[in-house]
C-alpha cells in the first residue's frame, strides 16, 4: 500500500543545499494508465510497476526487470517519457520528502511527495513552510497524467 501527499514546490522556496543530499536520476514511461502500469529507470535499477487507482492511498507492487526487458518495453509506452531528478530529504518522524525536479518538457515543475506508514499519519501530516499548494487530491499532477 502506498499512502503519500503531494505538494507543489516554488522554485524560489527549494532549500539552496540540494546537492548535499542523495538524489536520484529517474525515467519512467507507462504501458497503462487505468490500472497504472509504468516502467521505470532508477539510477541503474529497472522496475515494473502497478497502482492502483486512488489519491493519497493505493495499492502498488513493484516488480524488478532487466535493463534488457526494460529496453524492450520501452518504445511500447504510450506519451512521453517523464525525466526528473530525486532528492531525498529527511524530514522529523523518520519521513523523507522525495523531492522531484522535472526535468524536459516538464520543467520547472517541482513536487514534493511524502510517504506514511498509514492514513492517521498521513491526515496529520504538517508540511514545512516551504510547500507550496497541497496536490495530493488532485490526479491532474499524477505522474501517468503528466506523461500525456
Amino acid at each position: 500500500m502506498e499512502i503519500e501527499r503531494k505538494y507543489l514546490i516554488n522554485s524560489r522556496n527549494v532549500p539552496g543545499n540540494l546537492h548535499d543530499y542523495p538524489c536520484r536520476n529517474i525515467e519512467q514511461g507507462y504501458l497503462c494508465r487505468e490500472p497504472v502500469i509504468r516502467i521505470r529507470r532508477d539510477n541503474e535499477e529497472y522496475v515494473l510497476t502497478y497502482k492502483s487507482k486512488g489519491l493519497m492511498v493505493r495499492e502498488e507492487y513493484n516488480l524488478p526487470l532487466t535493463k534488457e526487458a526494460y529496453e524492450h518495453l520501452k518504445p511500447k509506452t504510450d506519451g512521453k517519457f517523464i525525466s526528473k531528478i530525486r532528492y531525498m530529504l529527511p524530514l522529523e518522524g523518520n519521513l523523507t520528502i522525495e523531492l522531484d525536479v522535472f526535468l524536459e518538457d516538464l520543467a520547472p515543475l517541482i513536487l514534493a511527495e511524502v510517504e506514511f506508514y498509514d492514513e492517521e499519519s498521513a491526515n496529520a501530516f504538517v508540511p514545512p513552510a516551504w510547500f507550496g499548494e497541497d496536490v495530493t487530491f488532485s490526479s491532474h499532477y499524477h505522474n501517468s497524467t503528466l506523461s500525456v
